[in-house]
């Protein structure tokens, strides 16, 4: 269906600003939801996002200042999850307070006249030197989180945006109750460790170090601080940092219904199953040319048999019903005049391709792919099936058996869905199932020897068949018997 990929719906519609925000809507695509009330519940946070034009262009040039990359977020919640490494040796935890009380002692001593300055001076080398053996892990340690984590205060501003931000839908309210924290907001705790991170970056000024390091003990000092930031947010700051990707997912799809206001929320049914629409369109089509068709589908089992000529439209259809099945599922809305739908899982086989790599035959991987459909079904789940021209791969009897056999399964299995065909015999399984079959068309019109398409589906079988004719055209010879 081109959910993914170049100009793909997924290209269209994602607007999001953040790595962990186009990884949540991603996720989003390609695990719809499956239940009445958690897409209307949806549909509610995203209609409320879509009023809001300034939250959503300051959230997302807020994330856009963010100058990591995707696998950050992956190594900053393990670096969340990872135990303390300083803080758990309890005399380390006491020595930068040691080293500071133990210079303050010489120093004083010195100046008051009790020892000689140049023991102060031997104290404090030693600690310089003393420090080295930690420099090392702290090193590591900076190299491996150190900018990652500073860069957190982009996040931080995000979530302090959407901390005052008024929620009104029921999940916008909940994700905002996931920023918070034991004292202190999340934002202020994101902007805590950020100040953290970077007041360690002190340490590459080789002459301040060496003074910080031989007075307190600082570097050490730096880390235990951090260390004990993490010990208190070590379960907070992945939840805080997947809300704010959720906050982006929603803001790409309100951006998407601001943008469309011509577009509809569909209705949710309960019933199982059922699908009504009227005037449906491709969301990714030029307005002004593309044509619109319905679907309706009342019960269970019933499938859609659509035959055409090549070109007439039937691939664009089954994309049409698709795609805008997908978004009525992720709580998005669709190009259709009026659309009522149950919330089957959606199941495709529009474009199977073969695999030198796992040395996969192009028919192969389609029997794979039906097979996945057929556990599916076997293991009682809810399907809305979209196939086009099963078993393509194959000639022209094996196919026409296969595909009878297929279609008869399905409807012992008590399954939904549209197939789109060049086989016209497979119309005549309206023949045995009249009350759960149903024939469409789509047209290739010759008048005055030029072939001209409508791409209006028709009820029926098609009666006009183009190959030929478009062959002649370009002047492949076609010989008639």
């Amino acid at each position: 269906m081109d959910v993914f990929g170049e100009h793909s719906l997924f290209q269209y519609i994602n607007r999001s600003s953040t790595p962990i925000g186009k990884q949540q809507l991603a996720e989003w695509f390609n695990h719809h939801l499956e239940d009445k009330e958690s897409i209307e519940q949806r549909q509610k946070a995203i209609r409320e996002l879509s009023l809001d034009l300034e939250f959503r262009q300051k959230f997302r040039v807020l994330g856009l200042l963010y100058k990591g990359k995707s696998a950050d977020i992956f190594e900053i919640n393990q670096w969340a999850a990872s135990a303390s490494y300083y803080r758990k040796h309890s005399f380390l935890r006491i020595l930068p307070s040691i080293v500071t009380i133990a210079n303050i002692l010489c120093i004083s001593a010195s100046i008051l006249g009790v020892i000689p300055g140049s023991i102060a001076g031997v104290v404090f080398v030693f600690f310089v030197t003393f420090s080295f053996i930690f420099s090392k892990g702290i090193t590591k340690m900076q190299a491996t989180y150190g900018e990652k984590l500073q860069i957190l205060s982009t996040y931080a501003d995000q979530i302090l945006l959407t901390e005052k931000k008024e929620m009104h839908s029921s999940i916008l309210k909940g994700l905002k109750t996931e920023l918070t924290s034991k004292n202190q907001t999340a934002s202020q705790a994101v902007h805590r460790l950020s100040k953290l991170m970077n007041a360690l970056d002190q340490r590459n000024n080789l002459l301040t170090s060496t003074i910080l390091n031989g007075l307190l003990f600082w570097e050490l000092h730096q880390v235990m601080r951090i260390e004990k930031w993490k010990e208190s947010h070590a379960s907070d700051l992945p939840r805080w940092l997947k809300t704010i990707g959720k906050f982006d997912a929603y803001c790409s799809l309100a951006t998407f219904s601001y943008n469309h206001p011509e577009f509809i929320y569909p209705q949710i049914s309960s019933q199982s199953f059922h699908l009504q629409a009227e005037a449906l369109g491709h969301p990714l089509m030029d307005r002004n040319k593309c044509v619109r068709n319905g679907i309706s589908i009342e019960k269970r089992p019933f499938f859609i048999i659509i035959t055409g000529a090549n070109m007439a439209g039937k691939s664009t259809y089954l994309r049409t019903v698709g795609i805008n099945y997908l978004l009525a599922c992720i709580g998005a809305p669709v190009w259709a005049k009026q659309m009522e739908i149950f919330p089957a899982h959606l199941i495709t086989s529009l474009r199977t391709s073969d695999s030198l790599t796992d040395n996969e035959s192009y028919f192969f991987a389609e029997l794979k792919r039906l097979k996945l459909i057929i556990d599916k079904l076997q293991a009682g789940e809810d399907l809305f099936i979209i196939l086009d021209e099963i078993l393509k791969g194959t000639n022209s009897v094996d196919k026409q058996k296969g595909s009878f056999a297929l279609i008869k399964q399905f409807m012992n299995m008590n399954a939904n869905g549209i197939i789109a065909t060049h086989d016209l015999l497979l119309s005549s399984l309206a023949n045995s199932f009249p009350q759960n079959i149903r024939n469409y068309c789509f047209e290739a019109d010759i008048t005055n020897n030029e072939l001209t398409f409508s791409y209006k589906m028709r009820d029926g079988v098609a009666q006009n068949m183009n190959a030929c004719f478009l062959m002649k055209k370009m002047g492949i010879a076609v010989i008639d018997d």
